[in-house]
Formats: C-alpha cells, sequence, structure tokens
C-alpha cells in the first residue's frame, strides 16, 4: 500500500474519501473513534467536511458506547471507527450493548493488508477470521476488499440498520483499498420503503382486544426506536388499557399519565413481591409492543398480542401469541383505526388507575432505603427532558421500577447484557445528541472506573455530562450476594479507589462529593447550571438488596 498517497487524482477519490463523502451524505456528522495505523486514510478525509467531527476517545471500548448512546437517545445513526484486531476486540462490549438494545450503531473496522488476511502470518492486528468476532453480535457483516466497493458496502449497511430490526452492523475494511483510487461516483441513499403490515393479524388482534375484559399494555424499548410513544397512547386512551414498561421502555408514556402504572420490578426476592406483578396476572390479555416479552413471565392462561418488527421474536417467550409483524408506529396506527371501527372509546378509568398507582408510590413497606432516597433525589434534580443513564449498580437497579420517566429516550439502561461500565461513555454520546439537555449517568465506584479515563474525553471535548458516583468502596451488589450465599465471605470484591475529587481536578473536569441523599438534588441542579463536565461522588454505605 501507498502511505504518501496524494488525495487528489482528477475526478478520482481514494477508498477513505469515498467511505466518509458516503457517510456525510447517509447525515453521519459525529464519528467516534481511535485513529490507528490502518485507518489513516478513513479517518483524514472527515477534515474536507467542515462540520463533521470525530471524537477521539482513550479507549475503543468507549467508541461503540458513545455510538449506541447517541443512536438510543437521537434515532440517528451512531459510527464508531476503530483499528483491526485488538482495536475491534476493546470495541466488541459496546457493539454487545447495542446489540441487546436493537440500537442503530455502525462499526467501522480495519483490516490487515488484503493480500496476508486468512494467511496467519503474525502482521500487525492480525486476527483470524476477525468477522468471527462481531458475527455473533451485529445484525450484518462484510469485508469491503477494494475502494470501488465501499459506496455500495456502506449504503448496504445503513439499509441493514434501518429495516427490520435496527441492530448493529460492521463492515472491515483492509488499507490498500481505503488509499487506492476509485471513481468520484455520486452517493445516494436508498429510499426505504414502509414495511407493509398483514391486515388480517391486525383483525384478529383487535377481535382479541374489543372482547377483552381486562387488557394491559407492555412496552419495551422498541416503541422508542420506532418513535411510537404518541400511538401507544392513543390506543391506550381510546380503550382505557394501562401502560406497564419493560427498563427500555421506560418514558414510553409520560408517568405523570394515569395509564402509566410504572415499571415492574425486574424479579422478587423472599417475602418482597411487586403489586404490578399481580396486577399483570390479573389482566386476560397483554398487548406486547416492541419488546422480547422475556422478563413478563406471562401465565399460560394469558392471551398475548404481540407487535414486533422482527418476526424471530414473536411468540419466544410465550405460546399464545397473536402476532402483528412491523414497525411498532405503524402497527399501533392501524390497530387504533380498525378498532374504531369496531368498538367504541371506552369510558375512564382514572380513578381505578390512580388508586394502583398511588399504592405503590405510597407504600412505605416496599420502599427500600437508602436508594429509594437517592432515587427521590435524582428525579426532584433532573429536569422532566434530562437523560438518565444507568449502568450496573444498585441505585440503578432500585431506579429501574422506581424513576420516574416523564419522556421518550430519556433514560438508558445496558439492556439485557448488563454491560458495567457502560453507563458513563453511553452518557458522552447521549451528550453529543442532545448538546442543550441535560444528561446524567449513575455509576457505582467499580463501573465507574471502567472508563473513567474518558473524563479526559468529555473535558477536551465540551461533553458536559454529569456523572454521579456512588463510591461504597466494592463491588457492592457481589459482595452483598456473595456474603448471603457463603456464611459472610466474600472474595475479589473490595476496592482500592483513587480519590474521585482529585481525579476529576487531575483531568479538569468540576468535582463535587455530596454525602447526604436530600443534598443530591441541589448538587445536581448546580451541576447542570455549571455547563461543564461534573463528577459528582456519593459515599455509601451498604446496601440492601434493591429488588
Amino acid at each position: 500500500m501507498s502511505e504518501q498517497i496524494d488525495q487528489t487524482n482528477g475526478d478520482k477519490v481514494t477508498g477513505g474519501q469515498a467511505l466518509i463523502k458516503s457517510l456525510y451524505n447517509e447525515g453521519v456528522r459525529v464519528v467516534f473513534g481511535v485513529p490507528g495505523v490502518q485507518m489513516y486514510h478513513a479517518v483524514m478525509p472527515i477534515l474536507e467536511y467542515p462540520d463533521m467531527q470525530f471524537i477521539n476517545t482513550r479507549h475503543e471500548q468507549s467508541t461503540t458506547y458513545m455510538a449506541d448512546g447517541y443512536a438510543r437517545s437521537s434515532g440517528n445513526i451512531g459510527v464508531a471507527m476503530v483499528v483491526p484486531g485488538p482495536g475491534l476486540q476493546n470495541a466488541s462490549a459496546g457493539i454487545t450493548n447495542a446489540y441487546s438494545a436493537s440500537s442503530q450503531v455502525l462499526v467501522i473496522a480495519g483490516q490487515i493488508d488484503r493480500d496476508k488476511i486468512s494467511k496467519n502470518i503474525g502482521v500487525l492486528h492480525e486476527i483470524n477470521d476477525q468477522l468471527d468476532i462481531v458475527r455473533p453480535i451485529t445484525k450484518w457483516q462484510s469485508r469491503i476488499m477494494y475502494a470501488e466497493d465501499i459506496s455500495g458496502g456502506v449504503q448496504r449497511a445503513f439499509y441493514e440498520m434501518k429495516t427490520g430490526r435496527p441492530r448493529p452492523v460492521e463492515i472491515e475494511i483492509p488499507p490498500e483499498a481505503l488509499a487506492e483510487f476509485t471513481e468520484d461516483n455520486t452517493y445516494e441513499p436508498l429510499i426505504i420503503p414502509n414495511m407493509i403490515i398483514d391486515g388480517s393479524s391486525v383483525e384478529e388482534a383487535v377481535s382479541i382486544l374489543a372482547n377483552a375484559v381486562n387488557p394491559v399494555i407492555w412496552a419495551g424499548g422498541g416503541v422508542h426506536l420506532a418513535d411510537a410513544s404518541d400511538e401507544l397512547l392513543a390506543v391506550a386512551e381510546y380503550l382505557q388499557i394501562p401502560v406497564l414498561t419493560t427498563p427500555e421502555g421506560k418514558g414510553a408514556i409520560s408517568d405523570r399519565n394515569y395509564l402509566s402504572l410504572g415499571t415492574p420490578q425486574g424479579r422478587s426476592t423472599g417475602e418482597s413481591k411487586d403489586p404490578l406483578r399481580d396486577f399483570l396476572y390479573s389482566c386476560d390479555v397483554i398487548l406486547a409492543v416492541g419488546t422480547r416479552f422475556a422478563t413478563a413471565r406471562a401465565a399460560e392462561s394469558q392471551k398475548v398480542i404481540q407487535i414486533d418488527v422482527d418476526p424471530e421474536e414473536i411468540g419466544r417467550n410465550h405460546d399464545r401469541t397473536t402476532p402483528i409483524v412491523g414497525d411498532a408506529k405503524l402497527a399501533l396506527d392501524q390497530l387504533l383505526h380498525s378498532l374504531k371501527s369496531v368498538a367504541s372509546p371506552k369510558g375512564s378509568r382514572r380513578d381505578e388507575f390512580e388508586s394502583i398507582r398511588n399504592a405503590r408510590i405510597h407504600d412505605t413497606a416496599g420502599r427500600v432505603e437508602p436508594q429509594a432516597s437517592l432515587v427521590d433525589a435524582l428525579r426532584q434534580g433532573i429536569p422532566d427532558d434530562g437523560i438518565l443513564v444507568t449502568d450496573m449498580t444498585i441505585v440503578a437497579y432500585y431506579a429501574r421500577a422506581h424513576f420516574p420517566t416523564y419522556m421518550p429516550r430519556s433514560y438508558i439502561t445496558s439492556s439485557y447484557t448488563g454491560n458495567l461500565g457502560s453507563a458513563f461513555p453511553t452518557a458522552l454520546g447521549v451528550k453529543v445528541a442532545n448538546p442543550q439537555k441535560a444528561v446524567i449517568s449513575i455509576s457505582g465506584d467499580g463501573g465507574f472506573l471502567f472508563n473513567s479515563q474518558e473524563l479526559a474525553t468529555a473535558a477536551q471535548f465540551g461533553i458536559n455530562v454529569v456523572a454521579i458516583v456512588f463510591n461504597d468502596g466494592a463491588y457492592g451488589n457481589v459482595k452483598r450476594d456473595m456474603r448471603d450465599l457463603f456464611q459472610d465471605t466474600s472474595l475479589g470484591v473490595e476496592l482500592q479507589n483513587p480519590d474521585f475529587m482529585k481525579l476529576a481536578e487531575a483531568y479538569g473536569v468540576e468535582g463535587m462529593r455530596v454525602r447526604e441523599a436530600q443534598d443530591l438534588s441541589v448538587a445536581i441542579e448546580t451541576a447542570i447550571n455549571l455547563n461543564k463536565p461534573v463528577l459528582i461522588e456519593v459515599p455509601v454505605g451498604v446496601m440492601p438488596n434493591p429488588f
């Protein structure tokens, strides 16, 4: 390959220029990446687009976390760029997170020289076969060997992300293909037609709902991905169906609406039982929208109508399932239209649902402290349209069920893969996509230190996330579980942490320490108003089981 190749050659462009032009024409304005030897010709053409930004992270893991946060909070494509081999392996944690959350992330990876691929020679960054790394955690992946195929590869990648279930995709390109010249063909994004929904399946669902005695809606993250909150609310209001959400679905309708009953706990332990589970089992029909339906654990006697863009998910977790395959926004719109032709709107059940809501909200016996007070403080300090990004930590586990959420795409979790350390870098991507909104991440001390180096990225690029660290000096949830299981003993859970205030100062960000839950909301408000990256440490003791 030619390392000093001229970027101009008449009407031709390099493969790297074709790559960036294709991304630009698809609307991409931000690339999260770590530049490296095989990717020089992919990175440098970004300079040709003044309104396109390359945000270099301090670890490849954060490139895909940030791309995921960018995508989920905005509805746009998140793009990550890494070198081959260890670069892609490091990025795989974030790809896994995006895969579990059905997030539109494009991963662009390098390759070794194309004549050495699959030869096991032992050249820099070589892995054989690299595509095997990402095959289980991407919807589609491709190796593009020549410059002339790059634009078409990008076009196919965007098609895969925008049709069906929107999971991550990966393309990898050897350095010669990025450096060599190709014709400067005009790149045009594909027009994606709306998915056609089977009318007979809608009619069957309408019949079931119209005759249901006590239906309920179970809403998942697919509601956000389809921007279907308005349509969901319209169906719920017309039939007066209450709404339960998964953690990924929080905010599908506002928790201020009397039809929103909240998010059930993911599990019950001992004598603890979430009353929302009891309510769910009292319903004869469940309308599941944009969810794998894995955590509902419906009874065999309950009928389920499942709306999902992925036909493979329908009926996976419940046998008595009536399918509607399609985009949630379109499916709900058609469902409502058909309902209006056969059923009159139901009378208000406000008093009934508010009674259920209030019983749970004011259930002092069901509150777990100090988590409850800390979650209350989070809600008080974060604006209604602020975005909370949660890690795998004790306060976050409690927040899944008890943090009221008022807006779509304003509560972001690690979904079913449970990636410890994901919250802070994901929040950085969220903030890049939403610079005018308050973005707060919550982590434990253990999880935060997985990616604390990204404080440098926040400072360098002015990404004004408020990062809250609940510091108990341990992997607290694991420590408690171990001691419950093994006669009050544990191993590998105690942590020696840095002074977090000195850490903040070292990176050039604002540091605050809050010792009482009642002071946390004020600290959050103050941090948001500073309009700069802020690290808030909250020292905590041993906390009880949040479930």
